[in-house]
């Protein structure tokens, strides 16, 4: 499975509801994340331009973008966005692929 980050930032209205009524939000973003065959292994709360950062396992893009639009639509959240994550093993296989695929490149001169 692959991994990736989810930002979002609540909107007033869900933010109200939060305050009005502390909720752990960990359960439900769990659940909406096992529903679709993934796994949540970090929900983080944020200072700054976002307010929430989630950590999670999917199976495929297809299945997170699936997540991310059901999180869109829910309508707690003003913005989203969604980043595909690369492990350190699959960073040093690409490096490596980089190293064959840069040998065959001749860059623009000037």
């Amino acid at each position: 499975m692959a991994f990736y980050m989810w930002q979002g930032s609540y909107t007033t209205e869900a933010i109200k509801a939060m305050v009005d009524k502390p909720q752990d939000r960990m359960p439900a973003g769990k659940a909406l994340v096992e529903s679709a065959g993934g796994t949540l292994h970090h929900l983080f709360f944020c200072m700054g331009s976002d307010d929430v950062v989630a950590i999670a396992e999917a199976p495929d893009d297809a299945t997170m973008a699936a997540v991310s639009f059901a999180l869109g639509a829910s309508g707690a959240f003003s913005a989203g966005r969604t980043t595909k994550l690369v492990t350190s093993t699959e960073a040093m296989a690409a490096m490596q692929s980089a190293q064959g695929i840069l040998k065959g490149y001749t860059p623009a001169t000037g």
